[in-house]
């Protein structure tokens, strides 16, 4: 990498940890979808969130799993840790940690559901991000993501804007290369659950893509 692209990483870090931290206090959703509704927990299960934000999934998850499961939020800017924390501090089976999605510090295997909303088009190496769901998931458990993808390769103004990725849409990769990376990853049974019409961002065409896969199932015992 060279200084420049370094540069230009550091920047588009501070303007998302800086638009998600003055966003930790706001009463609007930062959600692009409904992973959550759409992995359905059920009593027992431990379930993930990654770029957990102010925590109402996490909330929502803990109920549904109830005092048998665990609820674990991860997000990678500070603020938006202290609210969720904050928001969940009532309920025994939720915990929040800060941590970079691609570098999550729970063991492998740590749960049977992850779910993200509008949070890995942030991160600069999707693959590393899959990679780490393939990690946590037991096997044959599922993952379910929502989030922006783009209708072609966004030209390198909008992928070295800084502002361009803190709204969400700087970061966006085709939809083909977003579920080549979760197939990379090792990651099998995978369909696309929703998906909406393209719309124009920023002079580009995004849309929302919400898809669901799974790891590996154990093989029987012969």
């Amino acid at each position: 990498m060279t200084e420049q692209e370094q540069e230009t990483g550091d920047r588009i870090v501070r303007a998302v940890e800086a638009r998600y931290g003055a966003l930790a206090a706001s009463e609007g959703s930062l959600s692009c979808g409904g992973a959550l509704e759409l992995a359905a927990p059920a009593p027992g299960e431990r379930v993930v969130d990654l770029g957990c934000g102010r925590g109402g999934d996490l909330v929502r998850a803990a109920a549904l799993v109830g005092a048998s499961g665990q609820v674990t939020g991860v997000d990678a800017t500070e603020r938006m840790v202290l609210a969720a924390r904050e928001r969940t501090a009532s309920l025994p089976n939720v915990a929040v940690l800060l941590g970079d999605l691609a570098a999550v510090p729970l063991p492998a295997g740590a749960a049977e559901v992850v779910v993200s909303n509008c949070a890995i088009n942030h991160a600069a190496d999707k693959a590393a991000v899959f990679r780490e769901v393939r990690r946590l998931l037991a096997p044959g458990g599922r993952a379910v993501v929502s989030d922006v993808v783009s209708e072609a390769v966004l030209p390198e103004s909008v992928r070295s804007d800084p502002a361009a990725w803190a709204a969400c849409y700087g970061g966006a990769v085709p939809e083909a290369d977003y579920l080549a990376a979760v197939a990379g990853a090792g990651l099998v049974e995978l369909r696309v659950l929703r998906r909406t019409a393209p719309y124009e961002k920023g002079g580009v065409r995004v849309l929302s893509l919400t898809l669901e896969a799974r790891a590996p199932r154990l093989a029987p015992e012969p």
